[in-house]
């Protein structure tokens, strides 16, 4: 007998279901640091890396006090090589380094170091968000909508989003491979953040497809 979806969504969000935002120690709200820090971390995580290197690499960014695009400009690129380093992301710490430093010019040069105003420049559109979100260094397709979907947690303007790799996960853990049939199996954008989240580290282990499927079912 399959699960049902609602029994399948509350083992996922139980077992899987904290933001990569949170595991980074990112206290996000609509505020132009967190949310600041929310791109770094995205940034980090398009790379071929671990997930779990790179959040430790933005936590000893954020550690060192880079948590705004001020700080990030002002600092030297061997400190952000240096911070990278002892977050062990270092097969790609210089190009990063550079990366991350040019980025934060960008967004104080157009958008005067707020993210809020390219939400408000696209007018909430998250496809158009995307598009301008790959448009800063290191931000790719893939790191947009790691970042799309966990900002609709606090920018409920942009959900509800979940991308392909969400969908395809979706698939696999037999939910409703739609995106507003998933997101009508939470109930707040918030929660469809943490359960995408979820899904994406579900979807790198088909044990943890199985063991998610027979927890459901249980």
């Amino acid at each position: 007998m399959a699960p049902s979806s609602e029994s399948v969504v509350k083992v996922l969000l139980d077992r899987f279901g904290q933001t990569y935002a949170e595991q980074a120690g990112i206290k996000l709200a609509d505020k132009p640091s967190p949310v600041y820090e929310l791109l770094v971390l995205a940034t980090l995580l398009s790379a071929r890396i671990s997930s779990d290197v790179a959040v430790t690499a933005a936590r000893e960014l954020f550690a060192a006090g880079y948590r705004t695009p001020q700080r990030m400009r002002e600092t030297s690129w061997q400190d952000r090589v240096d911070a990278l380093g002892r977050g062990h992301y270092r097969r790609y710490d210089e190009r990063t380094a550079t990366m991350l430093g040019e980025a934060a010019a960008q967004l104080l040069d157009r958008w005067h170091g707020d993210l809020r105003e390219l939400r408000d420049e696209a007018g909430g559109d998250a496809q158009q968000i995307r598009k301008q979100l790959t448009e800063f260094k290191g931000i790719g397709p893939v790191g947009a909508d790691i970042f799309l979907r966990e900002v609709q947690a606090v920018w409920p303007q942009v959900s509800p989003y979940l991308d392909e790799r969400v969908i395809r996960a979706a698939e696999k853990a037999c939910l409703l491979a739609h995106t507003r049939k998933l997101a009508d199996l939470v109930d707040s954008p918030a929660e469809l953040a943490r359960l995408s989240a979820a899904l994406v580290r579900m979807s790198r282990s088909r044990r943890a497809v199985d063991e998610i499927t027979r927890a459901a079912t249980g």
